[in-house]
């Protein structure tokens, strides 16, 4: 069954979203997992995709948009729609909803920044996952 972690930001902007993401994917793919990246549009696909290339010099984290011919190849996979691609192992969810295909996953992780329609949503999105019989892990990244 799938795992949902929740990660409660202090940041009130969503930019902080995307920065927060892009870390957690690396870390993600340190501890050896792929990881598709659901996007709420194109224009927010778009902008991780290019964070992902610039928010460590340090850094390279090879990934493509889901529409790419190569998907195949790439751990990390970035898409907007419905569409995963191979990808099954673990879902950041940037969506202010439940994607309908996040129990494909093994696990799931929505990050959340301090904007009150998006705290509303997502307290929604806990009670949907909980009256399922989901396992949520809360990580108040407030602290």
């Amino acid at each position: 069954m799938t795992q949902v972690d929740f990660y409660i930001l202090p940041a009130t902007e969503p930019e902080n979203q995307l920065h927060f993401a892009c870390r957690l994917v690396e870390k993600v793919l340190h501890k050896g997992h792929q990881v598709y990246i659901q996007a709420a549009d194109e224009t927010q696909a778009k902008e991780i995709d290019r964070l992902l290339w610039e928010f460590r010099p340090d850094s390279f984290i090879p990934h493509l948009m889901v529409d790419d011919e190569k998907i195949q190849e790439v751990p990390v996979a970035i898409g907007h729609a419905d569409d995963c691609a191979h990808h099954h192992d673990v879902m950041i969810n940037l969506c202010s909803h439940v994607p309908d295909h996040f129990s494909r996953f093994e696990r799931v992780a929505e990050i959340i920044f301090q904007q009150e329609p998006l705290l509303k949503a997502k307290r929604n999105d806990w009670r949907f996952y909980k009256e399922r019989g989901y396992v949520l892990n809360r990580h108040d990244m407030r602290r």
